[in-house]
């Protein structure tokens, strides 16, 4: 009886977190499901290659955009009624998007599609957090965030297949299911009250959120460490090409990367039960140093003639990347666990727009390859040690004092109690 019971809960608790898993990648899947039906859309719709690109731009906007919507929607309908009011605009901006007679439609209802999926990735969190304690939580997010790196390469061979075998417009009805799916789940498994129903917090600000220093300083490491990524994606198609890859060579090239970034996922998980999460981000952001050094080395100062040291060098990023995202994010929110939905959405709001930024800076300089790739992750490196120094005071004020310079009378004070105490 013992047993059978165990079975049912761990039956329950696996499929609660393949919910957790869908609706973290439900935004990326809803990005890369369709990029094989560009061409297809194109001709139905009697549309020009950058009108349908611009599709994807109006979904980048709403996801950086719907980021700041859910925490304030969180705290007057609760969870439950903020991420089915999210899923309904995602499942009806799919419906209208399916059957679009114009790219102007199209494109707008990707940006309130893009609106509605934001509820998925910033409630999914939120859930985590206010459900389980630090120490479970980190364990849920080190399950379920590298798993995100799959979206990018499943999500554009699934739509692949539904394109040739029931036209562009089945993949939006597919998002559709999927949306439906995820509302029946959510009716199980997220409750109308939080655990906190009984606890009237203070409401927080956005700015309030901003001032603590270990909040914003692991933020800033989850944006940075994403924005040196993205920064790396955004022209290594272009560097494949220089140096004379196909398409074909050109898409496997991003499958180590994949790898690692999960493999570095579920690594952390030993690591922190080994030594703790703390010394073990202090490991991560050793190894991510260390790989800055090694592609500033042979993208800035050397050049290579092959693109092997390169790719192992960014492959051993990634899973430090994979690594680090569930400690920093983890980090973040217990800082908030009463306003986690909120803390959650400003927190992927400035990753998204620190990621967008690097990619964005390194595209103006695309033509130099490798080298824009260094620059590009150098400066986001810059900005991940400014997180670290940030996230260890407590106060601005402490940060504050780094950056301080110092006071002549007070030094020749120092000085001179020092000479009188040799004396």
């Amino acid at each position: 009886m013992k047993t059978s019971s165990n079975i049912f809960v761990n039956m329950k608790f696996f499929i609660f977190l393949l919910y957790l898993a869908l609706l973290s990648m439900l935004g990326f899947i809803a990005t890369d499901m369709y990029l094989p039906a560009f061409k297809a859309i194109e001709s139905s719709l009697n549309s020009s290659p950058s009108q349908v690109a611009m599709s994807l731009t109006c979904f980048l906007a709403g996801l950086a955009l719907g980021q700041l919507i859910y925490g304030p929607l969180v705290s007057k309908l609760g969870k439950r009624y903020a991420l089915l009011i999210g899923l309904a605009v995602f499942a009806l901006s799919s419906v209208a998007i399916a059957n679009s007679d114009s790219v102007m439609m199209l494109n707008i209802a990707r940006f309130f599609q893009a609106i509605g999926a934001c509820s998925a990735g910033v409630i999914w969190q939120a859930i985590v957090v206010e459900q389980y304690d630090a120490e479970k939580a980190q364990g849920i997010f080190s399950n379920i965030m590298p798993l995100v790196a799959l979206s990018p390469a499943l999500a554009p061979i699934l739509g692949a297949y539904i394109l040739n075998e029931f036209g562009w417009r089945a993949i939006f009805i597919s998002l559709c299911v999927i949306a439906f799916l995820l509302v029946l789940m959510t009716l199980y498994f997220v409750p109308g009250k939080s655990k906190h129903q009984d606890i009237k917090p203070s409401a927080v600000s956005y700015g309030q959120i901003l001032k603590n220093t270990r909040y914003l300083g692991n933020v800033v490491i989850f944006g940075a460490c994403s924005g040196a990524f993205f920064a790396y994606l955004t022209v290594w198609p272009i560097v494949m090409e220089q140096h004379g890859y196909q398409a074909t060579e050109i898409g496997l090239s991003f499958i180590p990367q994949t790898i690692m970034f999960i493999v570095g996922g579920y690594a952390s998980k030993l690591l922190i039960k080994r030594i703790g999460a703390d010394k073990t981000l202090n490991v991560l952001l050793s190894i991510f140093g260390i790989c800055v050094v090694s592609i500033v080395l042979f993208t800035l100062l050397f050049k290579t003639i092959t693109i092997f040291p390169l790719l192992i060098s960014f492959s051993i990023l990634a899973a430090a990347n994979g690594a680090i995202y569930p400690i920093v994010v983890n980090s973040a929110l217990q800082q908030f666990t009463q306003h986690a939905s909120k803390a959650a959405g400003l927190q992927n709001f400035l990753q998204i727009t620190i990621a967008f930024g690097a990619s964005s800076l390194v595209a103006m300089w695309a033509n130099f390859g490798e080298v824009a790739i260094g620059w590009g992750i150098l400066c986001c490196s810059l900005l991940v040690i400014l997180g670290y120094v940030l996230k260890t005071e407590q106060t601005w004020g402490d940060f504050a004092h780094h950056f301080t310079a110092p006071d002549p009378a007070r030094v020749g004070i120092v000085a001179n109690a020092k000479q009188n105490q040799a004396d």
